[in-house]
Parts: structure tokens; C-alpha cells; sequence
């Protein structure tokens, strides 16, 4: 039994955020009901291709980037726009302990799904609401999406070339960042909620904030600035704070070098066979490395590129000095590391045999992470859910169904 599995979520969300919270909460057990459209379901669901491939090698109607955050779920389709289908959400939400979001500030206050119209069914409810800018300010009514908040959040003032290089300008990361750590944002608080309920025995409203988010998570850059007043600018893979911290040529490719220390340092200068560096008054401390970063980088770059990355990684690991290579997908997934700790999954799924997944990374030693379900077919659970959360028997069902109501 996973360690939340005394839990049931209404997933109401679509795209990333809110589905990647709704999945870790299903990885770690919970019951998660995922609320889709008839006919459509999630938008991701066709953001493709690639898709799923069958056992004869031919598209699924299923897109990878659907399968990528909503294993372990049950899908229901529900018409929310008619009544009865207000009414069914509204029950489900009476039996759950937690509902997921991602509307348009006062969206769902149309169709009485809001937190104010659920709350008064179910004071114990946990209601987590994901919006591009919150409830409040100036933008709040406004679409939000992960490339632009990058760009708005300051992210991408920071990801890049240095101005004057080939190539200069802002680049935004390449997953998109803002939308997953929204969504692990999100699953903190919940559980931060669900501990406070189990104190107090009341739920509460969660406002989460993609721009939040991104504000937050720009961490020692954020405060370069706030403490000197003068915005950091782009340094392409270099580090504001630490040198030497970036990647450097090697003979057959590139690599990374990330010295932590001055001690490191040391060790490094030594394999490179240049140990009279870390002497170098230039270079002596971390702090005079950063201020003679144009002077000691060339230097690295000139010794670097007479081995191989095989042979830098190899040397430096020795010495304790933290190292790697730049793998592309297919190396990291080859990985002995990734393979040995099984960071890549597959689960039985009824169109494609099987479904290939990203494992949790969250290792718990009593409720461990299973993997007990493949990403929903769109409204795969319907008759079962109605059936078992709110009781309703095959006849209800069916004219639910005639409706266009399921």
C-alpha cells in the first residue's frame, strides 16, 4: 500500500503542472480521478507525434508527451457544462480529500466547482488552484504558459550565450522547467495541507503560480541581484558564483568540469599538469578565480583538448575532482548509473503491449513508488468510477451516456 493511499484526488487539470502533481501523488498511492472532456480529454493527449506505437508498429491515438504525466490515474470523461454533469463532479468532489485545477482565476465559479461552492459540500477539502499569475494582481485573469513565464520570470535573461558570442540571445530551457517545479511545488503544499488537516480537520485553498514559481526557483541569481542591485546576465554554461564550473572542450567532444573547492582546484591543476595554478595568485581562491575568469578559462580550454572525455572523466574521478560527460538521451538512458537505478520503467498498456516510463525518482523504503497503471485511455474508468465512488448502477450510467452527459 502506497504511503497515500487512504487519499482520493480529483484531477480537474490539463497540459503539465497540474498533471504532474496529480502523478506524483498517484505514484505515491493516492487515488487519482482524472476529469476529461468527452471526445477530447486532455489537450496532450494529441500533442504528438511521436505516439504510442502498437504491437504492429503503427501510431496510437495515445501522444508521448500525454504519457509523460498522468500513470496510475483513472480517467472519467464528464460534461461539466450541463447540469447533471456539474452535479457528478460536485459528488465526486464530496468523496475526495483533494481536487486538482487549472482554470482561468473564477472559471469554474460558472458551474459551481469553485472552491467556495465545494468547500461548503466538503469543509475537509484540499483545493489546489494552478494559474500562469494566481488569484490576485494585475495579470491574474491572464493565460500563463511555461515559455513565457520563463521569459517573463527573468529565466531566460539568464540561459544563453554571453552577449558578444555567435549566437547571443536568450534561450529557454529545453523541458518545460516552469511547469514541472509548479508542479512539485503544488504537491508540497498539498501534503503540507493534508498535514495541517490532520490537526486541525480542515481543508483549505492553495493559490499556485507558475510566475511564483519561477521567481522562486532563480535561487542564488535572484539574490546576486537583490544584493547588489545589478541583474546577472547571460554566461552560456558558465557559473555566476563558482570558476572553474562549465564545459570544456575535449579531443573527441565536450565535457563538464565542476570545481567546488579550492582543494578541488588543486586536484584539478594537477591532472591537467599545470599544478603551478593553484598557486597562481590569480587563481588561488575561488573568489580570484571568479574575478580572473578570462584569464584562467582560456588556459583550461588550451589543456583540455589534448584527451579525450573518456580519458578527463576517468583522470578526474580518481582524483575526486566532479566530472561528466553531455550525453544526449540515448547515452543517458545507457547509462550504468540510470540503469542501475531503473529510471526507466514499462507498464502493460492495453493499445501498445506495453508503455515505457520515467521511474519516481522519490525512493521510500516502507511505501515504496508502484507503478500499477498505465496512462489512462481517454474515459477508460467512467462506468467503474460512477459505479464504485458514487454508487450509481448500469441504467444511470447508460442515460448518463445517452445525455452526452459521460
Amino acid at each position: 500500500m502506497g504511503a497515500l493511499s487512504h487519499l482520493r484526488v480529483l484531477d480537474l487539470s490539463r497540459v503539465l503542472a497540474g498533471p504532474w502533481s496529480g502523478q506524483i501523488l498517484a505514484d505515491l498511492g493516492a487515488d487519482v480521478i482524472k476529469v476529461e472532456r468527452p471526445g477530447a480529454g486532455d489537450d496532450t493527449r494529441s500533442w504528438g507525434p511521436p505516439f504510442l506505437k502498437d504491437a504492429r508498429g503503427e501510431n496510437t491515438t495515445e501522444a508521448a508527451y500525454y504519457l509523460s504525466a498522468n500513470r496510475n490515474k483513472r480517467s472519467v470523461t464528464i460534461d461539466f457544462t450541463q447540469g447533471d454533469g456539474q452535479r457528478l463532479v460536485r459528488e465526486l468532489a464530496a468523496k475526495s480529500d483533494i481536487v486538482i485545477e487549472n482554470f482561468k482565476v473564477g472559471g469554474l465559479a460558472a458551474y459551481g466547482l469553485d472552491y467556495a461552492s465545494l468547500k461548503a459540500l466538503n469543509p475537509k477539502l484540499i483545493y489546489c488552484s494552478i494559474t500562469g499569475f494566481g488569484q490576485t494582481g494585475p495579470y491574474a485573469k491572464r493565460a500563463g504558459y511555461d515559455f513565457m513565464i520563463q521569459g517573463l520570470g527573468g529565466l531566460m535573461s539568464l540561459t544563453g550565450r554571453p552577449e558578444g558570442e555567435q549566437g547571443a540571445g536568450p534561450v529557454k530551457v529545453g523541458v518545460a522547467l516552469t511547469d514541472i517545479l509548479t508542479g512539485l511545488y503544488s504537491t508540497v503544499a498539498i501534503l503540507a495541507a493534508l498535514a495541517h488537516r490532520d490537526q486541525s480537520g480542515v481543508g483549505q485553498h492553495i493559490d499556485m503560480a507558475l510566475l511564483d514559481v519561477q521567481v522562486a526557483c532563480l535561487a542564488n541569481q535572484a539574490m546576486n541581484y537583490l544584493t547588489t542591485g545589478n541583474p546577472p546576465r547571460r554566461l552560456g554554461n558558465a557559473h555566476p558564483n563558482i570558476v572553474p564550473y562549465q564545459d570544456f572542450p575535449t579531443a573527441d567532444g565536450d565535457f563538464i568540469l565542476t570545481v567546488g573547492n579550492d582543494g578541488q582546484f588543486r586536484k584539478f591543476a594537477e591532472v591537467a599538469g599545470q599544478p603551478q595554478w593553484a598557486d597562481d595568485p590569480r587563481f588561488v581562491t575561488n573568489k580570484m578565480r571568479v574575478a580572473n575568469r578570462a584569464e584562467l578559462i582560456p588556459l583550461i580550454r588550451q589543456a583540455t583538448v589534448f584527451k579525450t572525455t573518456a580519458e578527463w572523466v576517468s583522470a578526474l574521478e580518481t582524483a575526486g575532482v566532479p566530472c561528466g560527460p553531455i550525453n544526449d538521451l540515448a547515452q543517458m538512458f545507457r547509462d550504468p548509473q540510470v540503469l542501475a537505478r531503473g529510471l526507466a520503467v514499462s507498464i502493460p498498456h492495453p493499445l501498445g503491449g506495453s508503455v515505457p516510463q520515467v521511474a519516481s525518482p522519490i525512493r521510500l523504503s516502507e511505501t515504496p513508488v508502484e507503478y500499477r497503471q498505465a496512462p489512462p485511455l481517454l474515459g477508460e474508468h467512467t462506468n467503474a468510477v460512477l459505479a464504485e465512488v458514487l454508487g450509481l448502477d448500469a441504467q444511470a450510467i447508460q442515460q448518463l451516456r445517452g445525455a452526452g452527459v459521460v
